[in-house]
C-alpha cells in the first residue's frame, strides 16, 4: 500500500489511538500498521500518537475493518482486494486468457483470448488513470474503454503495444458470434506479444512482485511438433473471412510496424544437434546482450539466395513455359511497378516476393512471385465496360493464334528431299 509523505494518516492515527485504548503493545501496533506499508514509519510515531490528546480514537468497526484490509494483502504481489481491485482483475484476466488458450481442453480459443485481454488491458489503464488524476469516468457514468485510452494524447503505451491491442480489439470484434473454424495458431504471434507487453507494463508500473511470469510459463504438450506438417495443414484451416481481416489488419500496417516486437512476437527455429541433457528451449528477451547478438546474426542471414532464386529474365522464361503464353522481360517490368513489388532503385522490396542484392546491385524473386504471375497470365480475361462477349471471344482467338505461331516458330523445319542426279526440276 502506498501512502503519500512519511507519517501518518488521519485514519491511521485515529486507529493507532484506539488500539492504544485496548492496552495493546506500541510494537504490536507499530508492526500492524507498517504491514504493506510504503513507506513504513519509525516506532517514534506511536509514541506521538500517544501523547496527542486532540487525535480522536477510531470506532470499533472502524478498527475490525483496518484489520481485516491488513489481512487481505496476497503474500507473493502485494495486492490488497480492498484497494487494488484493477490490479488484481488485470492480472487474472490475462491469466485466464492465456490459461485457457493453453488448455487442451478447450476450443473457443481465439474469441475468449481476444476478450479477457481486452478487459485485463482496460483494467491496468483505468488503475493508471485513476492514480494519475481519478478520471476514468464518461458523462453517463460509465468508465473509459479501452480504444478511446487507447486515442487518448497521454496514453503512457508504445506504438507498438497500442497497434497489437487495436489488433486484438479487431480480432474480439470479428470473431464475436463467428465460426472460427481452426484458425488459432493465426494470431499466436499477437497474442504472444500482447502477453509480454502486459506484463513488462504491470512490472514497469507497479513493480516486479506483479510479474505473472512465475504463475505462467512454457505450456507442455505431448504431441511432437512436426514444422513442416503444421505450416501445410494450417494453409486448410482458416476461414475465407479470418484470412482477410488478417490481410487487412496487415495492409494497414507499415513493414516497420509489422517488425516491431510489441505487436507481434517471433520466434525463429533452428535445428541442431546436441545432447539429451542439453536438448532444451531457450527465450532469450531482446534487451538483453545475448538477444541483441542473436537478433543480429539472424538479421544477417534470414535472407538467403536459395529463397529468392530467380533473376528477371529467369523468371519471364518459367512464367512463359508454365503458362503456355508469351511473357517477356518487358511484360515483367510492367508486373513489378503494377504490384509495387521493387522501387526503381533501392533495397526497399515487398520481400514477400523480391529481395534487393546491394553487393551486385540487383534484383531477385522467389516462387511466391513466380506463382503471382502464372496464375495472371492464364486467368481469363475479364470484361472491360463497353466490351461485349463478341470481344472477349475474338481477344480469346487472338491469343490462340498467338500461342499457334509461337508453337509453329518452336517447330524444328523439316528436311529437304534430295533430288537424283539427271530428274526434271519443277
Amino acid at each position: 500500500m502506498m501512502v503519500k509523505g512519511g507519517g501518518l494518516t488521519a485514519l491511521e492515527k485515529r486507529i493507532v489511538k484506539a488500539l492504544l485504548a485496548r492496552g495493546e503493545r506500541n510494537q504490536d501496533i507499530h508492526a500492524l500498521i507498517n504491514y504493506e506499508r510504503t513507506p513504513t514509519v519509525n516506532f517514534g510515531r506511536i509514541s506521538g500518537v500517544k501523547k496527542d490528546k486532540s487525535i480522536e480514537p477510531a470506532s470499533d468497526e472502524e478498527v475490525e475493518f483496518f484489520k481485516k484490509r491488513k489481512q487481505s494483502f496476497d503474500p507473493v504481489t502485494g495486492l490488497n482486494l480492498y484497494g487494488d481491485e484493477r490490479l488484481i482483475r488485470a492480472r487474472e484476466a490475462m491469466i485466464l486468457a492465456v490459461t485457457i488458450f493453453n488448455s487442451s481442453s478447450y476450443k473457443f480459443k481465439t474469441g475468449m483470448f481476444a476478450i479477457l485481454a481486452n478487459i485485463a488491458w482496460t483494467y491496468l489503464l483505468h488503475e493508471y488513470y485513476h492514480r494519475k488524476d481519478g478520471k476514468i469516468l464518461n458523462s453517463d457514468g460509465t468508465t473509459f474503454g479501452l480504444s478511446y485510452m487507447l486515442t487518448k494524447s497521454d496514453c503512457p503505451l508504445s506504438k507498438g503495444i497500442k497497434n497489437n491491442l487495436n489488433t486484438i480489439k479487431a480480432i474480439r470484434d470479428e470473431v464475436e458470434h463467428r465460426l472460427m473454424g481452426r484458425s488459432d495458431p493465426r494470431w499466436l504471434s499477437v497474442f504472444q506479444a500482447c502477453c509480454l507487453n502486459f506484463d513488462k507494463t504491470v512490472v514497469d508500473w507497479y513493480g516486479p512482485r506483479l510479474s505473472l511470469q512465475n504463475e505462467i510459463s512454457v505450456a507442455l504438450q505431448f504431441g511432437k511438433l512436426q514444422i513442416d506438417q503444421a505450416a501445410q495443414l494450417h494453409q486448410y484451416d482458416v476461414p475465407p473471412h479470418i484470412a482477410a481481416l488478417d490481410a487487412r489488419l496487415t495492409a494497414e500496417l507499415s513493414e516497420e510496424d509489422l517488425d516491431d516486437l510489441e505487436y507481434q512476437f517471433r520466434v525463429v527455429y533452428t535445428f541442431d544437434s546436441a545432447s539429451k541433457g542439453s536438448a532444451h528451449i531457450q527465450f532469450l528477451t531482446p534487451d538483453s546482450a545475448e538477444g541483441k547478438s542473436v537478433h543480429n546474426v539472424l538479421q544477417k542471414y534470414k535472407i538467403s539466395d536459395e529463397l529468392y532464386p530467380y533473376k528477371p529474365s529467369e523468371v519471364a522464361a518459367l512464367v512463359s513455359q508454365k503458362s503456355c503464353r508469351r511473357f517477356t522481360v518487358s511484360d515483367h517490368t510492367e508486373a513489378w511497378k503494377r504490384h509495387k513489388v521493387r522501387p526503381a532503385k533501392g533495397d526497399k522490396t515487398n520481400r514477400t516476393y523480391c529481395i534487393f542484392h546491394k553487393a551486385y546491385n540487383s534484383y531477385t524473386y522467389n516462387d511466391a512471385w513466380l506463382d503471382l504471375l502464372v496464375n495472371e497470365v492464364v486467368k481469363p480475361p475479364k470484361l472491360r465496360r463497353g466490351d461485349t462477349e463478341g470481344d472477349l471471344f475474338g481477344a480469346g482467338r487472338a491469343e490462340m493464334r498467338e500461342m499457334a505461331k509461337m508453337i509453329q516458330k518452336a517447330r524444328p523445319a523439316p528436311a529437304k528431299k534430295a533430288v537424283p542426279d539427271g530428274a526434271a526440276k519443277a
